[in-house]
């Protein structure tokens, strides 16, 4: 086991990923605020590690692994605050209906990533690993934008709830926030069954007993 600089900053990624997860259901925007802060550094440290290890030729088997580990433990550790505030009757962040997180989305995203995870370690026994493709990392960053954007969202309204922001532009940007919310969730959706169908088309000797 080699442990080099991208793969600890993936396992610094997987640590932060309780903090996340606790973070939004502290009461106040400053709580979401640095959960957001903790998730774009998340996010920034996913690109800078694959950076590293192409860049210092320490691309590994260990580092292939965990890389989409990380990002679905950091997915898992999202959603649930996600799903509850935004479904939970006693707390109103007034995101509009379509880009709220349905049950079938949740199931979908969540769902996707336990498959993908299922099916490298199936392929890793087999003597074939799978590195994350263009379509998957696609997904993963319009993905990234959408859970951004929602838990600015909960910091923007929880700040507004604060402070008594009112006005025209408080107005303009709940539905231009509330719109990017949506956007991004649909394009998540849409990533999310392509990317799905790429990985299992593209490895299908896998599946049918080859190398």
């Amino acid at each position: 086991m080699r442990w080099t600089l991208p793969n600890i900053l993936t396992l610094a990624r997987i640590c932060l990923t309780p903090v996340i997860a606790l973070l939004p259901f502290i009461e106040g925007y400053w709580p979401k605020v640095i959960a957001f802060l903790i998730f774009l550094a998340a996010g920034a440290s996913d690109v800078v590690d694959g950076y590293l290890a192409r860049r210092r030729n320490q691309v590994s088997e260990l580092g292939q692994l965990l890389d989409p580990v990380a990002d679905k433990l950091l997915l898992f550790a999202t959603l649930i605050p996600i799903f509850w505030l935004t479904r939970h009757p006693t707390i109103l962040y007034g995101i509009p209906w379509w880009g709220s997180l349905p049950v079938w989305v949740a199931l979908l995203l969540v769902g996707r990533e336990i498959l993908i995870t299922a099916f490298r370690f199936f392929a890793k026994r087999r003597g074939v690993v799978i590195p994350a493709a263009g379509a998957g990392k696609l997904k993963a960053v319009v993905q990234n934008v959408f859970i951004g954007a929602t838990i600015a969202w909960f910091a923007w309204r929880d700040a507004l709830l604060r402070h008594g922001w009112t006005g025209r532009l408080e107005e303009a940007w709940n539905k231009f926030h509330g719109w990017f919310v949506a956007v991004t969730l649909a394009g998540a959706i849409l990533l999310t069954v392509y990317s799905l169908i790429v990985y299992l088309y593209r490895y299908r000797a896998v599946l049918k007993g080859g190398g």
